[in-house]
């Protein structure tokens, strides 16, 4: 049952960054140009984007427990570290260069969108490479 919601969550995100536009990496360079041709709808999104959140975290967190699974998996660590700081960074470069974010990528990698084929191998290679070094104790967070 947690794989068929899941996927419903899903296909619905990919769903509303086609609709949106924002599977489009010139609508995201258009938002980062501040002095050229700045396009605000990426701000309109996102505010919906964490509104909608808002609201949703508040109902689903005041249930017992989650509809698809036993408990909630929420993070426990909540401290601020090097790698809270250094990973939406890295994020946020990569977005800003290649004007793609990860689930918009994925959603242009259908139709061969132009970039798509290259960045999303290139940060498949990079999620890997960050997991491989949180497992080896290389990426400390202190």
């Amino acid at each position: 049952m947690s794989f068929i919601v899941n996927l419903l969550i899903g296909l619905l995100f990919g769903l509303g960054l086609v609709v949106s536009g924002m599977a489009d990496p010139a609508k995201v360079l258009n938002f980062l140009d501040l002095f050229g041709h700045w396009d605000p709808s990426l701000a309109f999104v996102m505010g919906g984007a964490v509104l909608t959140a808002f609201v949703g975290y508040r109902l689903v967190l005041s249930r017992q427990r989650p509809l698809a699974a036993q408990r909630f998996h929420l993070p426990d660590h909540t401290e601020i570290d090097r790698a809270i700081i250094l990973g939406p960074a890295i994020f946020g470069i990569g977005w800003g260069l290649g004007g793609f974010c990860p689930g918009p990528a994925l959603t242009a990698i259908t139709p061969a969108a132009a970039g798509t084929l290259a960045f999303v191998p290139a940060m498949a290679i990079g999620m890997a490479a960050a997991r491989l070094l949180v497992a080896s104790g290389t990426a400390r967070t202190a």
